[in-house]
C-alpha cells in the first residue's frame, strides 16, 4: 500500500510538472489611447489568448509612453503602431533596436489630413488648408478670430506632425488647433455640422468619422502643401491629386525584440494576422452609435472571430506550426 501511495504521488507529480510545462506564460500588451484602435487590440488579444497565453488587461497608452515602456520590457507589445508616423519615438535612442515592427494590422490602411465640410468648400472654393486663412472666420467657434479646426492631443504622432505644419505654412496665424480629447472634440464638430455650421478638422483611417460623415458628401479632403510629403490620388478630395501632408502609413504590431525572439508563437502569429480595414471602419461606427463600453467592444470583437471564424483558426494553426 505505501509503494502505491508513492507511485500515485510521483505520477501526480509528473502530470503536474508536465501540465505546468504548458503554462506559456503572461503577456503584457497595451493598446491605443485613441478609442478607434481597441478593436483590433482586442481582436488580437483574443488570438494571443487562444495560443494559451494569458493577457493582461491592455493598459491604454500614448505612443510617447508604450514604445519606451516596450524597450524596458514594461510592455510587450501593441497592434496600434503606425510605423511612418511613430518614427520619431523609434529612433529615440532608448528604442532603437529593443522595439520592432511584425506583421501588418492593415498596409497602407492608414490616411490621414485635413478635411472641410464640402458645402463651405465649394461655396468660398476652398482646395488647400492656406485658403482657410480667408475665410477663418467661418471655421471660428470661440469668437477669437481664428478657425477653430479639431487635432491631436499631445503624445500623438500626429500632433508632432501637425506642429511641422503649422510652424512651416505658418497655420498658427489663422487656425486655433483643437488638442483635447479627440473623440469627445469630434462630436463637438459634428453637431456644430449638424446645425448648418462650417467645420474643419484632422482625422485618419480607419475612425468612425468617415462613416459619421460621407466622404465626398458631408466633407472633403484638402490639400496641405507640405514640403515633405508628395500629391497622391485621392478620392473624394478637392482635387483628383492632393498633397496630404502625411503618408499613408501602415498600421503594425510593435513589440519587445526580447520577447519576440522568447515567444515564437506569438511572433508567427502577429506575422500572419490583418483584418481589413472596412471591418475595423464599421467597428468604430457602432462604437459612435454609443456600442463603446469594454464589454461592447470584447463582444464586438467576438462577433468578427465568429464571422471570420476560417480565417481566426488558421492564424491559430499557422502560429502553431
Amino acid at each position: 500500500m505505501k509503494s502505491l501511495k508513492t507511485i500515485i504521488a510521483f505520477l501526480t507529480l509528473a502530470f503536474l510538472t508536465a501540465c505546468g510545462s504548458e503554462q506559456k506564460g503572461e503577456v503584457k500588451m497595451s493598446k491605443a489611447n485613441w478609442d478607434t484602435g481597441y478593436f483590433q487590440a482586442e481582436v488580437y488579444k483574443q488570438a494571443i489568448e487562444a495560443l494559451g497565453y494569458e493577457v493582461k488587461k491592455p493598459q491604454a497608452i500614448k505612443p510617447s509612453v508604450f514604445y519606451l515602456a516596450a524597450a524596458s520590457g514594461d510592455a510587450d507589445l501593441w497592434v496600434n503602431g503606425w510605423e511612418s508616423t511613430h518614427q520619431n519615438y523609434l529612433t529615440d535612442s532608448n528604442v532603437k533596436g529593443k522595439v520592432e515592427p511584425v506583421g501588418y494590422v492593415m498596409k497602407k490602411g492608414g490616411l490621414q489630413g485635413y478635411l472641410v465640410d464640402k458645402k463651405t468648400a465649394d461655396a468660398l472654393n476652398i482646395k488647400s488648408v492656406m485658403d482657410i486663412k480667408q475665410h477663418a472666420a467661418k471655421f471660428d467657434a470661440n469668437g477669437d478670430g481664428k478657425a477653430d479646426m479639431v487635432a491631436c492631443p499631445p503624445g500623438w504622432g500626429c500632433e508632432k506632425q501637425i506642429t511641422k505644419h503649422f510652424a512651416e505654412l505658418n497655420l498658427g496665424e489663422f487656425i486655433n488647433p483643437i488638442k483635447a480629447e479627440y473623440s469627445a472634440s469630434m462630436a463637438d464638430a459634428l453637431a456644430r455640422y449638424k446645425n448648418g455650421e462650417s467645420i474643419l478638422f484632422y482625422t485618419w483611417t480607419p475612425n468612425w468619422t468617415v462613416g459619421a460623415f460621407k466622404l465626398g458628401e458631408d466633407v472633403v479632403w484638402i490639400e496641405v502643401p507640405f514640403s515633405e510629403t508628395q500629391p497622391v490620388e485621392v478620392a473624394s478630395a478637392t482635387k483628383a491629386k492632393i498633397n496630404m501632408g502625411f503618408g499613408a502609413d501602415d498600421i503594425r504590431p510593435f513589440a519587445n525584440a526580447d520577447f519576440l525572439n522568447a515567444n515564437p508563437e506569438i511572433k508567427k502569429l502577429l506575422e500572419v494576422a490583418s483584418i481589413p480595414l472596412a471591418d475595423i471602419s464599421a467597428q468604430n461606427l457602432k462604437m459612435n452609435a454609443g456600442e463603446k463600453s469594454e464589454k461592447d467592444v470584447e463582444r464586438h470583437a467576438k462577433e468578427w472571430i465568429e464571422a471570420n471564424q476560417a480565417t481566426f483558426d488558421s492564424w491559430i494553426a499557422q502560429a502553431k506550426n
